[in-house]
């Protein structure tokens, strides 16, 4: 972007909208936990080590039924600890394709559940290994009804579907009204009760490992044939895991009261928490510490950077400010007003740390990527905020065109691969700078999701036209029937990332399982409510259950 000239009157004070976000639900709660975990006892370690070997053990050794094998590697993932077992899992349901990935011959829920884990995994199994559950006129067998385990194994496999498979839009159907049906009459409180209950609020396949890990170790807990071994290794080190989270919380939590934006910028959503809870859910692995850290930082900037564009910032200040970040140079430093040098000096000392620990490592290339895709979205921002001062409504086609990038799922994809190491290449920022499919389909699920949700708030409080009013007046549509086409459009993004997400896929899938997780993130924090802006009622209740309360060991 060319530098624009403008002339500020320094006499007339710009109008502002008015700060209509509530504050912090946290404060500085997390500054408590500077020393969580840092000196576990041995004795725990020594505990945690000798039950996961046995997990191993029985992992390696797990023979018998199918089924059986399915369900421990099942029960693995679902309480969270398959990131200690990655080769074994992988080396299991390897076999597992080989043998039996092509054969039929099992029951509801065991055909279901393998069908999940390999796609999970990659493994291009079937859909037709559900045609034998068809009656002769092609609808699903009525007797299936009776089944509630095995129909919620189908209903956790459909959510894996790719674009042409009718039987697994049928399956989803099929399940998801006859579940509802048998709620009433299974025997509250009973596991099954429950688990369904939960499932058809949040399918697997689209929540966060930690949330759900949380509620599976209660579920698991209360199934009499659950492996003792498994659960007690699953509780301690959801408790180990977590207090290093706190210290990593409780060190983001000191940079970001250092910066006091919260009373420096009181027009901005104060939400470094729920910032970092975010990114949890995009990597939670002990390893990933620094990326997490970044990728925290980056969010939570960006998060400021929005508000500055949308809610406070007049269009002659937003000139400047495109322009200094489009020339990422200190010395421009002085060209702004003074609530936005803190922000611009805050972003250059966030991606100068990076550019740091990428020199450390060797990998300073990495920094360029990271920032030309913050400059992408800064651009993007200044587009919408053009519409909003010019009173402007844009197509359909023109809204997303911009709002795709404004969604920061693009620039978010990018940063998650910097503080990664190793397994991260020249190539893969190429792949990813490069607007793959999987990106692309994460950036509509947000954006349509957060339009959705937010819209009515937005729109009271003066904002951009969103996905929801540039349809309805393109079209001469009801928001009844906007929300209809948007949640096709949802649908189809994630068979759209189902589909990339199996093999041969087109970089590595821990690269993959990123994008992926931003997408379940917006699923769960967005599926009701904004719940970012409006951090006080779900979102909250998650950070407790994640990041506050552990888990009770007996």
């Amino acid at each position: 972007m060319t530098s624009i000239p403008v002339t500020l009157t320094a006499n007339k004070a710009p109008e502002r909208g008015p700060a209509v976000f509530h504050p912090s639900v946290w404060g500085y709660h997390f500054l408590a936990y500077a020393s969580a975990g840092k000196e576990v006892d041995i004795n725990t370690e020594r505990n945690l080590q000798q039950l996961k070997e046995k997990v191993r053990k029985q992992l390696v050794e797990a023979k018998g039924e199918l089924s059986q094998q399915l369900d421990h590697i099942d029960a693995i993932q679902r309480l969270g600890v398959a990131y200690h077992f990655e080769p074994e899992i992988e080396q299991g349901l390897h076999h597992i394709y080989e043998t039996y990935g092509d054969k039929n011959d099992e029951d509801l829920y065991t055909l279901s559940l393998m069908f999940r884990l390999l796609r999970q995994q990659g493994y291009p199994i079937s859909c037709d290994v559900f045609n034998k559950f068809k009656d002769n006129k092609g609808k699903f067998q009525q007797s299936l009804t009776d089944d509630v385990r095995g129909m919620l194994s189908l209903y956790e496999a459909a959510h894996l579907r790719v674009h042409e498979e009718d039987i697994l839009d049928e399956a989803l159907d099929f399940t998801t009204t006859h579940l509802n049906s048998a709620l009433p009459n299974l025997n509250n409180p009973s596991t099954i009760a429950a688990q369904v209950l939960h499932a058809l609020n949040q399918p697997i396949h689209k929540g966060l490992t930690r949330l759900e890990s949380r509620h599976y170790i209660s579920f698991y807990e209360q199934d009499d044939t659950h492996n003792k071994v498994l659960l007690d290794f699953a509780k301690l080190d959801f408790n180990l895991l977590q207090k290093l989270h706190q210290r990593e919380l409780s060190e983001i939590t000191r940079w970001w009261k250092d910066l006091d934006f919260a009373s420096k910028l009181p027009f901005a959503r104060d939400r470094v928490v729920e910032c970092y809870f975010w990114i949890l859910g995009v990597y939670f692995e002990p390893q990933y510490f620094l990326a997490r850290r970044i990728l925290t930082k980056v969010i939570s900037l960006t998060s400021i950077i929005d508000d500055i564009y949308d809610v406070y910032g007049t269009l002659e200040e937003l000139v400047l400010f495109t322009d200094v970040i489009q020339r990422w140079e200190s010395s421009a430093l002085d060209e702004l007003p003074e609530y936005m040098k803190l922000c611009y000096q805050a972003l250059m000392d966030v991606y100068n740390m990076i550019d740091e620990e990428m020199t450390r490592e060797g990998t300073s290339y990495r920094l360029d990527y990271a920032k030309s895709a913050m400059k992408n979205l800064v651009r993007a921002y200044f587009e919408e905020a053009k519409w909003f001062h010019e009173g402007y409504v844009p197509s359909m086609e023109e809204y997303m065109r911009v709002a795709l990038v404004t969604g920061a799922y693009k620039m978010l994809a990018t940063t998650s691969f910097v503080g990664m190491g190793d397994l991260v290449t020249k190539e893969a920022f190429e792949w990813v700078s490069s607007d793959p499919l999987i990106v692309e389909a994460a950036s509509v699920i947000c954006r349509l999701m957060d339009d959705m949700a937010g819209h009515k708030f937005e729109q009271e409080r003066g904002h951009v036209a969103s996905a929801v009013e540039c349809y309805m007046k393109q079209h001469g549509a009801t928001e009844e029937v906007v929300l209809l086409e948007f949640q096709k459009r949802v649908t189809n993004a994630w068979k759209d990332m189902n589909a990339e997400c199996l093999r041969p896929t087109a970089v590595p899938m821990p690269l993959l399982t990123r994008v992926l997780n931003l997408a379940r993130v917006i699923n769960v924090i967005y599926k009701d409510e904004d719940g970012y802006t409006h951090s006080g009622t779900k979102l909250k209740k998650f950070v407790i259950s994640v990041l506050i309360d552990s888990v009770p060991i007996n």
